[in-house]
């Protein structure tokens, strides 16, 4: 089938006028087109941009955490007011068994010490554990293996240590069963160990960090108390009420006078969607506005074409041709523009997209939302039909008469 063949079969005189004189002025449509391609284009982007962001910035806040409530004594001056007042692993039991929708608890406790690099001693932070801790939080060993119930449970002279660490005390070694001078400790390493997602040490996890088990620092130290009490809720809505639960409980088995810090990270979580949310709709206003330029710039130019073709509409209101034929030419003209900008622009912005995928570090996504691909779409499509009313219905509105004069 020809080209002669095909444009025969076109459905309407009218469509066929509109792509003719398109046709006759490819550069004038083609620079049209381009600000729609950029709009669309803008609008996918964008979209895809806020929710992979938002995505990121809520995965690192969970991955810390988000079902977690921790609670630490209010110390005064560093030191606390009575050594009954010290969270206990007593207290994490009760806490496990008395309070509803806790699926997990855990302790630490940390204190600075130092080790030895080549004759040399270095600070480092030791934190005594109990069983749970790398669950609760998502600490990944990446040599060797974590403690076993036996070693916690008696507090074997057993150690896991920071990947920085490792890599300074044995850099030239294997790390695993090599022996570690912690204060004066001599403690075997049965692994290395990072957090899943980094606190940058906002918590008892700092670059350089011995892991031992807390029944170890006991026997070290002399006294059994933990720093810090994580209680990992069941479900992320029940939270708040572990939160307020587990700070009830704390202060119930221990004296009036003593105060308890107990927190969650609920609320981190909720700013970062609000933040996230804003800033996606930020962007988006930006993207309309560009959607918005190309429309002014379609009406622009579809006005202009008005003009030039004015005794052209003259003719045809002469022979007969309708208000609504002629609004329906130039309303075609508008959204033809409009539509293939717009098929451009997502296809413009999905090939940016796969092509940014190929270089993105393993374990970060940059999914294609296809919401944002109909969004853009309709959006851009709908540009055409908006801004090209006015000079669609100005060319409508001409009399034959003034304009077969028209000059």
């Amino acid at each position: 089938m020809n080209v002669a063949q095909l444009w025969d079969r076109l459905p309407g005189e009218t469509w066929k006028i509109a792509l003719n004189a398109l046709c006759q002025h490819k550069l004038r449509a083609a620079l049209s087109m381009i600000g729609v391609v950029i709009g669309s284009a803008s609008l996918v982007l964008v979209v895809t941009a806020g929710l992979t962001g938002g995505r990121y910035i809520l995965e690192q806040i969970e991955g810390v955490g988000s079902n977690l409530a921790y609670a630490e004594l209010r110390r005064s001056g560093g030191q606390a007011g009575s050594l009954s007042d010290e969270i206990t692993t007593a207290d994490l039991d009760a806490i496990q068994t008395q309070v509803p929708g806790v699926g997990a608890v855990a302790g630490s406790r940390d204190m600075p010490m130092t080790v030895v690099v080549n004759g040399v001693e270095r600070p480092v932070t030791v934190i005594g554990v109990t069983a749970g801790f790398q669950e609760i939080r998502h600490l990944i060993v990446t040599e060797g293996r974590y403690f076993d119930a036996d070693e916690l449970k008696t507090g074997a002279k057993v150690c896991l240590l920071t990947e920085e660490l490792a890599a300074t005390m044995f850099s030239n070694a294997d790390p695993i069963g090599a022996l570690a001078r912690v204060g004066e400790l001599r403690l075997t390493v049965i692994g290395v160990f990072r957090e899943r997602v980094s606190t940058f040490g906002a918590s008892e996890v700092q670059r350089e960090s011995v892991l031992v088990p807390l029944q170890l620092l006991k026997s070290f130290t002399g006294t059994e108390y933990i720093r810090v009490l994580y209680a990992q809720a069941a479900e992320s809505s029940k939270v708040p009420e572990v939160t307020r639960e587990v700070g009830e409980l704390l202060r119930s088995r221990h004296r009036a006078g003593a105060r308890y810090q107990v927190e969650n990270l609920t609320g981190l979580l909720s700013a970062a969607q609000r933040i996230s949310s804003a800033l996606t709709i930020t962007l988006l206003v930006v993207a309309l506005i560009a959607l918005t330029v190309s429309g002014i710039g379609i009406m622009n130019v579809m006005l202009v074409t008005v003009t030039e073709r004015t005794r052209e509409i003259g003719i045809r209101k002469a022979i007969g041709a309708p208000k609504r034929s002629i609004l329906s030419q130039f309303l075609i003209e508008a959204a033809i523009i409009s539509g293939i900008g717009a098929i451009g622009g997502v296809a413009l912005a999905v090939g940016l997209l796969l092509l940014i995928r190929s270089f993105l570090p393993a374990g970060i996504t940059l999914p294609i939302s296809r919401l944002s691909i109909l969004a853009a779409l309709v959006a851009s499509a709908s540009v055409g039909l908006v801004f090209g009313y006015l000079p669609a219905r100005r060319a409508a509105a001409l009399q034959p008469v003034d304009a077969l004069r028209y000059e």
